[in-house]
């Protein structure tokens, strides 16, 4: 493992991102979204994407220079057609058609269709609340969440995001897998040769297990319920854009690399005083989130709302510098080399 600062990893990304042809929104959106969620501790969905990002650039699976077209076809409701994007960016240009009409019409919500991959999808969430708003992200994915009480698969982790703003700097902010785990989770477990902590992954016969070397899919969070809400993120990023759904998601690392997996995604943004005046909001939120942080503990345990983990470890990384795993330095390495790009450890 090594380390490395937070600037030094950003202006690594942008110039190995630049040597690869991005355009500048795909250049700023794909360089923030991989290291600000490396930076708050989310590692699966981090900078270990790089070397996978770039293989998609160059084989043709996301478009470096997207044509986006966007169709506001009601009031508060558009379409964005992202021209097979870099999912980052397709979000980022979703969330601020998102917030121009919410500014006018209460919410504003965009359907995306021929996107990628987006990484984690609080950075689209967290770019509204830290401008006052609530805001909503979803995305789906390729089949990896067995269905309860199935064998097999049929949803994907089908992430669901929500943030909101209050009087402190960070917003709140909720990002889960409808899955026990992220996929990219067990990959990082299976790099590392480590067991998961708990059975949250199943086997070829629909048998939970712990070994991500045996794992073919994952186990829904919360039994039905996560099921239903992956079926409910389905709905909003495959059905309502005309993407595809379900089994015939295309697989992140498993089709074809020259051929775009046409995702779609969901974000809404709604303003703070549909009902009160936008500073009771703002008070009231601050109020709860003390309230719940001021709960009585179990020994040894800390009462945390979503995100406190990873604010936390924001300000831990900023300071001590950013891991990566044995894999992601040789990869860096590799790249380094290949785009003649310096790499600077601590």
């Amino acid at each position: 493992m090594k380390r490395i600062s937070y600037d030094s990893l950003v202006q690594f990304h942008r110039a190995v991102l630049s040597k690869v042809g991005l355009d500048d929104l795909s250049l700023q959106s794909v360089t923030t979204g991989l290291c600000e969620t490396s930076l708050r501790g989310v590692d699966s969905h981090g900078v270990r994407l790089l070397p996978h990002y770039v293989r998609s650039a160059q084989s043709g699976r996301k478009n470096p220079k997207p044509d986006y077209r966007f169709t506001q076809t009601f009031p508060a409701v558009g379409h964005l057609d992202a021209d097979n994007a870099f999912g980052h960016a397709a979000g980022m240009k979703a969330i601020d058609h998102c917030i121009e009409m919410a500014e006018s019409f209460g919410l504003g919500a965009v359907g995306v269709s021929n996107s990628s991959h987006s990484g984690a999808m609080a950075s689209f969430a967290l770019k509204a609340a830290r401008q006052g708003y609530m805001a909503f992200a979803f995305t789906h994915a390729d089949a990896l969440q067995r269905s309860h009480g199935g064998e097999r698969a049929y949803f994907g982790t089908n992430p669901v995001c929500f943030a909101a703003p209050r009087e402190e700097k960070e917003p709140f902010c909720l990002d889960m897998a409808t899955s026990m785990i992220s996929w990219n989770k067990l990959l990082l477990y299976k790099s590392n040769n480590e067991m998961l902590p708990e059975a949250f992954a199943a086997d070829k016969d629909g048998h939970p297990t712990k070994d991500p070397q045996t794992a073919v899919c994952l186990l829904p969070a919360g039994s039905y319920k996560g099921f239903g809400l992956a079926a409910m993120v389905d709905i909003l990023c495959g059905v309502f854009t005309g993407m595809a759904f379900g089994r015939d998601v295309p697989a992140m690392y498993k089709a074809p690399m020259d051929q775009p997996r046409c995702l779609g995604q969901f974000y809404m943004v709604m303003r703070t005083d549909g009902c009160i005046e936008k500073t009771d909001f703002l008070r009231s939120m601050q109020q709860m989130t003390e309230e719940v942080r001021q709960e009585p503990a179990q020994e040894g345990q800390r009462i945390m709302l979503a995100g406190d983990p990873q604010e936390h470890e924001a300000e831990k990384r900023m300071r001590e510098g950013i891991p990566l795993d044995d894999t992601s330095v040789k990869s860096f390495e590799g790249l380094s080399k290949q785009f003649q790009v310096p790499l600077h450890w601590l």
